[in-house]
């Protein structure tokens, strides 16, 4: 409420200050939705990170229009993003505005954790079980429904999707001793797990038919509808160890669809999974399953192997 230049935050005692930045183009044309979607999205580093957030700041860039018009795109867009970091308790304590050809967002967040409670990519160990807490299939949904190629239904799930916040399941995840986790976002399925997994130095089995998907995404891989980040995520296949009917499959396809809002990854101690689903399911995460078991230390660059 201060006409300052910046915020100031007295960081606390014995925590560490984390930092996330993200920025993303809407998919979808209401921007009070978008702004929620945006909102969760740039969350879910600091959720991943086991981190609690304190304060947001957001950039936009709303389409060119009459005076009304922007005022009205901005005002919904507010009101979507304050939406969701109320329902956390995190203040929006700054901003700048543009206009620009397309409706995008940015936020800047942070948070902080204890040391001891700080999750990393790096914390993989040998016999834990790897739990996913979304579907995927948000990368070529919103492709073809751009290409009005989507049924409405399809978009109606892949929304609801993205409106979920992953803060009770990085809260499930701490509480069932989990100790690495990253979130499912641009890279897609695939280029997070090589990230995880080389951290870790170690390898891990994924469970193909264990993946969940959201409806209408095998469809519209199969009409040959993808992302325009999915070329570059495929680039990431080389550390696949597969067979030909694996790679073949339509499901292959969506290991490297990129996600927005997508889930969080982490690995569980495996006497702590059926209480770990069990709780993620009660606290609305349908979608949470196993994909999939780290295996021993890692060996060669086929890191991953794809059952």
């Amino acid at each position: 409420d201060n006409p300052d230049d910046a915020a100031v935050v007295q960081p606390p005692v014995g925590k560490l200050l984390v930092h996330t930045v993200d920025y993303l183009r809407s998919l979808v044309k209401d921007p009070f939705i978008f702004g929620q979607i945006a909102a969760n999205h740039c969350l879910n580093d600091l959720w991943a990170m086991g981190a609690t957030p304190h304060n947001a700041l957001a950039i936009a860039t709303i389409p060119y229009g009459k005076p009304k018009q922007v005022e009205e795109s901005l005002y919904q867009l507010l009101a979507g993003i304050t939406k969701t970091l109320q329902q956390h308790q995190i203040p929006l304590i700054g901003g700048h505005s543009s206009e620009g050809s397309e409706l995008s967002l940015g936020l800047a967040c942070n948070g902080f954790v204890e040391p001891a409670k700080l999750l990393r990519k790096s914390g993989m160990e040998p016999g834990q079980v790897l739990i996913l807490t979304k579907a995927l299939g948000t990368g070529t949904l919103f492709a073809a429904a751009m290409r009005h190629q989507a049924k409405g239904r399809w978009l109606e799930e892949a929304v609801s999707s993205m409106l979920i916040s992953n803060q009770q399941a990085a809260q499930l995840f701490q509480a069932q001793g989990a100790t690495a986790c990253t979130d499912v976002s641009g890279f897609g399925l695939v280029g997070h797990l090589v990230e995880m997994v080389q951290a870790s130095q170690v390898s891990i089995e994924l469970n193909l038919e264990a993946i969940p998907i959201l409806t209408g995404a095998i469809n519209t891989i199969n009409m040959g509808i993808t992302s325009s980040l999915q070329p570059q995520n495929l680039l990431a296949a080389h550390y696949l160890h597969t067979t030909e009917n694996l790679s073949s499959l339509s499901e292959y396809q969506l290991l490297f669809d990129p996600q927005t809002s997508g889930g969080l990854l982490a690995t569980v101690p495996p006497a702590n999974v059926e209480t770990c689903l069990h709780l993620l399911q009660e606290k609305g995460y349908q979608h949470s399953c196993v994909i999939g078991k780290v295996q021993g230390s890692l060996r060669d660059d086929q890191m991953i192997h794809l059952m």
